[in-house]
């Protein structure tokens, strides 16, 4: 057994805090929701405890998927279109229209998603997870270059209500770079729900809470009391056939009949799209010595217009839909992967929209707006289904080798999720690369016909496939952020683990042992 573990995630202290955990002897999903109550409190843009998620989990046996994303509520109070105010988010030349108010959230299931998995996989009590949360809380945290550039790309929702503005601005302007940014009422918060547990969010004082700031929604005590994670069994794929032959010396490889080396992904099932996407482009992609930018275009391209004349999700051989109905949501996320010293590997993705705008009284967290955005909801805001478990393109993913190796990863990147994730297992599963450099390497992502892609890919021959396209003059967030731990099995049967987070959106590795 291995006395190594490691963790990857979209900030710093998230990392840090799980890996105080596994450090204390907590597992893999101990550190996973002691990473994320604390980035509730340094990523308060991407996560909240009123957002939602998905998680997959493995801990030697088969992997399961928790889905705790959102809910839409039982029922419309009123017009489903009132409570929504546009507005307008500046991505750097680019605006999109979101909506936020009342009317834009949806039931949340962060809260008892998070003690779902902590009551079949966790070790330590939820006080002790929640520890490094509440004094970062307490004392306040530096606001990071990403973080700031979050921030201000939300500006509007930010200072849509008086609670947000006195939380996020400095007087008129929002708190910047390298400013401390302490939220004590989140601190007070997170202490109650670790102390007296999920029903506190769920039809306590915080749930009621909740409420309030929703008024005027839809949401209701009876869609707060009454939502439940689900577990659900992953979307499981072989891609023996995608991995290469020559792989480092390094590592004791298991050889399939066909002496290639033997490759299993588990990601998320329907009625997500994102897991069932990435299966297909990698089903579409023909591997080749090295990794291929223009095969991998002519793949993603494939599957984006096989997703398009279906309107629906694609599976592995593009004729798999969704086995139950769902409303998709594509929307900002951050990531966590996590393996612990026995083995269990966690990847786990959340997002809370890009919040509503409303403060919960006393809580110190921003409410989801999953139901406000146009491009989530194909009618518009306002055309959701009562009672209806939004899907997602959130894809974590777990990787298993023959010889023992076991990958945990995941994006955010709203539509570029499943080109991310796919272009990193192809770099790592079919080509041999580190798993450092495969999430480093430049990536691209075509939609509706048009290619982006970052620096360092001969742009020739993808300029000539793709009329439609733009070369970036630098590596992007717009192209996700893929967070990675890997536990290798060496050539002479040693275990260790390596890992990266993705630059692109902050991302850190911190290994422990």
């Amino acid at each position: 057994m291995s006395s190594l573990g490691g963790i990857a995630a979209g900030h710093t202290l998230s990392a840090e805090a799980g890996a105080e955990v596994l450090a204390d002897g907590g597992t893999a999903v101990d550190a996973a929701v002691a990473a994320l109550l604390t980035a509730c409190v340094c990523e308060p843009v991407l996560v909240s405890p009123a957002g939602g998620g998905f998680a997959l989990i493995s801990d030697g046996g088969e992997p399961v998927c928790l889905d705790f994303f959102v809910q839409t509520p039982k029922r419309t109070l009123g017009k489903r279109h009132d409570g929504l105010t546009a507005i307008e988010a500046d991505f750097g030349g680019v605006t999109q229209t979101f909506h936020i108010g009342p009317g834009s959230v949806a039931t949340p299931g962060f809260l008892p998603g998070l003690f779902e998995l902590h009551a079949r996989f966790g070790g330590l009590p939820i006080t002790r997870l929640a520890e490094h949360a509440i004094a970062l809380a307490k004392e306040g945290v530096q606001i990071t270059a990403y973080q700031a550039k979050l921030a201000c790309i939300v500006e509007p929702i930010l200072q849509a209500s008086p609670e947000s503005r006195d939380l996020y601005t400095d007087g008129d302007a929002l708190l910047g770079e390298g400013k401390r940014f302490a939220n004590p009422t989140l601190a007070d918060a997170l202490d109650a729900i670790a102390r007296e547990g999920v029903r506190i969010g769920t039809e306590g004082e915080i749930a009621h809470l909740m409420l309030q700031a929703a008024s005027g929604g839809h949401v209701t005590a009876d869609d707060l009391k009454s939502y439940e994670p689900v577990w659900r069994s992953p979307l499981m794929r072989d891609l023996s056939d995608l991995t290469h032959s020559t792989r480092s010396e390094t590592r004791r490889s298991a050889r399939s009949l066909s002496g290639r080396e033997s490759l299993t992904m588990a990601t998320n099932p329907a009625p997500s799209a994102g897991g069932g996407l990435i299966a297909a482009i990698l089903a579409h992609y023909e591997p080749g010595d090295s990794y291929d930018p223009l095969a991998f275009a002519k793949a993603l391209d494939a599957v984006d217009r096989r997703w398009r004349e279906l309107g629906k999700p694609v599976g592995f051989d593009d004729r798999m839909m969704a086995a139950e109905p769902a409303q998709l949501a594509a929307r900002g996320t951050t990531h966590v992967s996590v393996i612990d010293k026995a083995g269990m590997a966690v990847a786990v993705t959340v997002s809370n929209g890009e919040g509503n705008g409303a403060i919960v009284p006393g809580c110190g967290f921003m409410l989801n707006n999953m139901l406000g955005e146009d491009d989530l909801l194909t009618d518009g805001p306002g055309s959701w289904q009562p009672d209806t478990r939004l899907a997602s393109m959130m894809a974590p993913t777990l990787a298993a080798r023959g010889d023992g190796g076991l990958m945990a990863l995941g994006s955010g990147g709203s539509n570029r999720i499943r080109s991310a994730m796919a272009q990193v297992l192809l770099r790592w599963g079919a080509h041999g690369e580190p798993l450092e450099d495969a999430i480093r390497a430049p990536r691209l992502h075509v939609e509706a016909g048009h290619l982006d892609a970052e620096p360092g890919m001969d742009p020739e021959p993808l300029q000539r496939a793709f009329e439609d396209h733009r070369i970036w003059d630098a590596p992007s967030m717009f192209f996700g952020g893929s967070h990675g731990v890997e536990r290798l099995v060496n050539a002479d049967g040693r275990l260790s683990v390596e890992g990266a987070g993705d630059e692109r959106r902050d991302g850190v590795f911190v290994r422990v042992g």
